[in-house]
């Protein structure tokens, strides 16, 4: 058992160099899809590359962290390592909140500066000499150069498809909480229960979001080439959906863990993790909403 004078240090660990070349096939899949897409080249080798890094860090996640969960139910770590697990998952959400701020300071550089100027607007408004007649505005529909970027017969409304979206997302972080009451409480049923209905409000959001992209693609002809703002929309919204499936697998292996028993009401850091990890999540997805959809 450890004590608040030892710190756990493991045996030599296979996943670092697992994750590590599973990290790098994905990241090389993706962009590979990326290029080939837009240069109309074959896909299907990227897509295989995609999945293969997929499954290698899928089974690197449950191996390492299925280590994890053993060590902690062995009582091998002090308040010492609980306090670091804190500093690691608040370093990691960190970490992400940077790495959307650089897609929103996108967002706001070609919507505030780059499109004006491209419509001859500003100090470098003899940018419109590149494409004389261009109109600026935002959304940014009719590209400056179509033939390049075609253009989209219209944007994603805010009050149909992402109105719901933020309802369940918003009801989602309510319902967590409420889960993290009731382990508090040491109420197992009320944990399970409001536990489960937040997965199925993930789950629904979701689905909902793969509508979405369908409806854009088959039906609006907007797609992640269709400009700027085709671009900065997919790639916004597309992460942050991405980031909403790794929150709705954590909690749902949150759910499995305290099916099995896991967790006290004063030893449950797992679950406080994957919920800190959703209230951000729930937060993106309102600045999503605001800065891309309504404004």
């Amino acid at each position: 058992m450890a004590t608040e004078q030892t710190y756990y240090v493991p045996a030599q660990s296979k996943w670092p160099i697992i994750a590590t070349v599973g990290l790098g096939t994905t990241l090389y899949g993706v962009a590979s899809i990326m290029v080939n897409g837009s240069q109309g080249d074959d896909t299907g080798g990227a897509w295989t590359l995609f999945f293969i890094g997929a499954l290698i860090m899928a089974y690197m996640l449950f191996g390492w962290f299925g280590n994890v969960i053993s060590e902690s139910r062995a009582g091998l770590y002090s308040p010492q390592m609980d306090r670091s697990f804190r500093w690691g998952m608040s370093w990691f959400i960190f970490s992400v909140v940077v790495f959307f701020a650089a897609f929103f300071g996108a967002l706001f550089y070609a919507r505030v500066f780059a499109v004006p100027w491209l419509g001859g607007e500003g100090d470098r408004g003899s940018s419109n000499m590149l494409w004389e007649g261009f109109q600026a505005t935002w959304p940014l529909i009719n590209n400056p150069d179509p033939e390049a970027f075609p253009a989209a017969k219209e944007v994603i409304g805010p009050w149909g498809l992402p109105l719901i979206n933020t309802i369940l997302l918003v009801t989602s972080s309510f319902t967590v909480t409420v889960a993290h009451h009731g382990l508090k409480q040491n109420h197992r049923g009320k944990l399970k229960l409001w536990l489960a209905a937040t997965i199925v409000l993930a789950v629904g959001f979701l689905i909902l979001q793969a509508e979405e992209y369908v409806h854009a693609y088959t039906e609006l002809d907007l797609t992640l080439q269709s400009g700027i703002y085709g671009s900065t929309f997919f790639m916004l919204t597309g992460f942050h959906g991405a980031h909403v499936l790794l929150g709705t697998l954590m909690l749902t292996i949150m759910l499995i863990r305290i099916l099995k028993g896991h967790f006290s009401a004063d030893k449950h850091f797992g679950f406080e993790a994957a919920s800190w990890y959703w209230h951000f999540v729930d937060v993106v997805w309102l600045g999503l909403f605001v800065f891309v959809y309504i404004l």
